[in-house]
């Protein structure tokens, strides 16, 4: 009877570990605004745990905005970019790493040349939890002295995001002698060099 109920006890926890092996882990998204869409979305493709980007608009009310619409500094829309990826290969907090060497967090009007509202940094929380770990995450890069001006960067919640048009989409693709002149005539690459050793 012992030996019965051994292999039953057996074979439920075998079974129950092949269900959380087998079954597919669960998705997330983050959004984040950086200046230049086009330039902060090469890194987050690079990233081991990244399964999708896409660059849009996110901040705003307006329903479906458009490229124009938002450059016309007439929103609350920033250009943003919405990554999905899964957390049993990369987490929010390490996303945030990535963010942080992508911006310039001490600037408030913008980002690097490109100046207005729709280029201003942020982090859109989509619940509480990612809420404490950006204002975390923040509070950290704060203290690192790494920058002599403060960490201005915004952490409001995320409002619906909408996808820009197909030609922004890895434009550092599509267009990469475009993207490469632009990158580095903004002084964006400079900037990541200098602060980051890259």
């Amino acid at each position: 009877m012992k030996s019965l109920l051994l292999g039953v006890l057996l074979f439920s926890i075998s079974n129950l570990v092949s269900a959380q092996t087998s079954s597919p882990n669960q998705t997330r998204s983050a959004i984040f605004a950086g200046g230049c869409f086009w330039c902060i979305q090469p890194a987050f493709d690079k990233a081991p745990g990244v399964i999708k980007t896409v660059v849009g608009y996110c901040g705003g009310t307006e329903r479906n905005p458009t490229y124009e619409l938002v450059s016309s500094e007439k929103t609350n829309y920033r250009e943003s970019i919405e990554i999905t990826y899964d957390p049993a290969k990369i987490s929010y907090e390490q996303l945030l790493d990535i963010y942080w060497r992508q911006i310039d967090p001490t600037q408030a009007d913008g980002q690097f040349t490109d100046i207005g509202p729709s280029y201003r940094a942020e982090i859109f929380y989509g619940n509480a939890e990612e809420k404490k770990i950006a204002e975390a995450s923040k509070e950290k890069l704060a203290r690192s002295a790494k920058f002599k001006k403060p960490v201005v960067t915004e952490i409001l919640p995320a409002t619906k995001f909408y996808p820009a048009e197909a030609y922004h989409q890895k434009f550092y693709q599509q267009n990469p002698e475009h993207f490469e002149a632009f990158e580095k005539g903004s002084g964006r690459v400079s900037f990541q060099r200098k602060t980051w050793g890259q």
